[in-house]
């Protein structure tokens, strides 16, 4: 099974080769509570970017080990790609950017990034 996700305006859309998670991450990091994002992470060998990679934009801050990956037409970030200790390419999907994902159903696990 796989899902796919967009930036408002479709831009960038992506691909990933999973089931739908049943859970999802809420950061309280000054990026995340600003964005409301709802977070799943996911193998770089599982998304495939299908559309859009001259649309995006990256943007860091703090300690630079995310880039967050922003739509320059609408200013949505689907996506952000970061590296786990061990040195393995991770992407964090934004699961409102995935239409099939019904929010309201999500175990949403609060992680406090703020504190990080």
């Amino acid at each position: 099974m796989s899902y796919q996700g967009s930036c408002h305006c479709g831009a960038v859309e992506f691909a990933v080769n999973a089931d739908l998670p049943t859970e999802a991450i809420s950061c309280n990091c000054s990026i995340c509570r600003r964005t409301g994002s709802l977070l799943t992470f996911v193998p770089a060998e599982q998304f495939e970017l299908s559309s859009g990679k001259d649309q995006l934009k990256t943007y860091e801050f703090n300690k630079h080990q995310i880039q967050h990956q922003f739509c320059q037409t609408c200013g949505i970030e689907p996506f952000a790609t970061g590296r786990k200790p061990d040195g393995t390419t991770m992407y964090a999907v934004n699961l409102r950017c995935v239409p099939a994902a019904d929010l309201d159903t999500l175990h949403i696990q609060k992680h406090d990034g703020a504190a990080a």
